[in-house]
């Protein structure tokens, strides 16, 4: 009998290490879902959930496909010390990455090493309203130093600075090409991060702060055409919002709450 009970644990503990081994890489689908409140998730995922590779899409509704967000395809390699309460996993797209981005740390608490990602801002139409409507034209690269991330609450907490970047940017609300270049910076600390938005040149000239919290922006600042600029500007600005006199100028605020 003990034998018997010998050979049927070897036999269970077999199968279960070659399920654990050959877990399909769909599984990391149902992490990323998780993580990000069902926002974001793989595409054509291949391999397995220790090594694999996918495209990052926005989550579709319904029977909708999944949309690729981000170019190229992410590789992935996760280590098993994640039996230990240990997480270790490195990612890889040439095409989006400026370099492999190592994650480690535990199961609730995460380190991500310096690094930037580059994307198209046309991909950004899949995210919905109002994006797909602005219609962003340009190149937007955010980086990053080493970032902390925590569960808390069953929420993401992040801890460090980020730098949206966007450069040559456009919109199909506007015949003019390009609009300008801009910095959205973001100071994170827990689940808020305070904003700052400049342009660095334009013809549409961006400026302001605030406070993402939980997911909700509180902004205010303006927006105005650079000096010679404002007649071909004047359709735009009047879509942004309402002009008020600054000292001898007129601005359009930008105020969200």
């Amino acid at each position: 009998m003990r034998r018997a009970v010998i050979w049927f644990l070897a036999g269970a503990l077999s199968i279960a290490l070659t399920v654990i081994a050959f877990c399909p890489a769909s599984w990391m689908s149902v992490l990323l879902e998780r993580q990000t409140a069902g926002r974001f998730t793989l595409g054509d995922a291949q391999g397995s959930l220790w090594r694999g590779s996918a495209f990052i899409g926005a989550a579709p509704g319904g029977n909708e496909p999944v949309t690729p967000l981000l170019p190229g395809r992410f590789s992935w390699r996760l280590s098993p010390v994640l039996f230990l309460g240990q997480l270790d996993l490195q990612l890889e797209n040439p095409q989006a990455l400026a370099q492999p981005l190592n994650i480690s740390g535990s199961w609730n608490q995460w380190q991500l090493m310096p690094s930037s990602l580059t994307l198209p801002a046309e991909r950004l139409a899949a995210l919905g309203a109002p994006l797909n409507t602005i219609k962003l034209s340009g190149q937007i690269r955010l980086a990053w130093g080493a970032l902390q991330v925590a569960q808390q609450d069953g929420q993401v907490a992040l801890t460090g600075r980020m730098t949206l970047e966007m450069r040559d940017i456009a919109s199909r609300l506007s015949s003019i090409k390009p609009l300008g270049a801009y910095d959205l910076t973001m100071d994170w600390q827990g689940q808020q991060a305070q904003i700052g938005l400049k342009s660095l040149r334009g013809p549409l000239l961006l400026s302001g702060g605030g406070l993402l919290r939980n997911g909700r922006l509180q902004f205010s600042g303006k927006a105005e055409a650079e000096a010679g600029q404002e007649e071909r500007l004047a359709n735009l600005l009047n879509l942004l919002g309402q002009r008020r006199k600054e000292g001898n100028k007129n601005i359009i605020a930008l105020e969200f709450k």
